[in-house]
């Protein structure tokens, strides 16, 4: 039996104003996600004069065709969201 990999993924996601909740905007992508994707860890960052961005780390099959593509527009897709930036991408060990 051959073991699927799978890799994790960093985003940065910038919201397209201050006044975007960045908790709701988390509840909406957990929403917008198929089933291939896990949400591990969602983080709030200070960009600058009161903007906070959003830096996700998300789960997927390792040999996903496409790689990210998929994700990334379902990402900036999401009412509220300006930009979607991946950080990087690596493997997840598991035993």
């Amino acid at each position: 039996m051959i073991a699927v990999g799978k890799v994790v993924v960093a985003i940065r996601i910038n919201p397209d104003s201050d006044e975007v909740n960045i908790d709701g905007l988390v509840d909406k992508i957990k929403q917008a996600l198929p089933q291939q994707y896990e949400l591990i860890k969602a983080e709030k960052f200070y960009i600058a004069f009161g903007l906070y961005g959003l830096r996700v780390y998300l789960a997927m099959p390792e040999e996903y065709e496409g790689g990210t593509y998929e994700l990334e527009n379902i990402l900036g897709s999401i009412e509220g969201i300006s930009s979607v930036d991946i950080e990087y991408v690596t493997r997840m060990f598991t035993e």
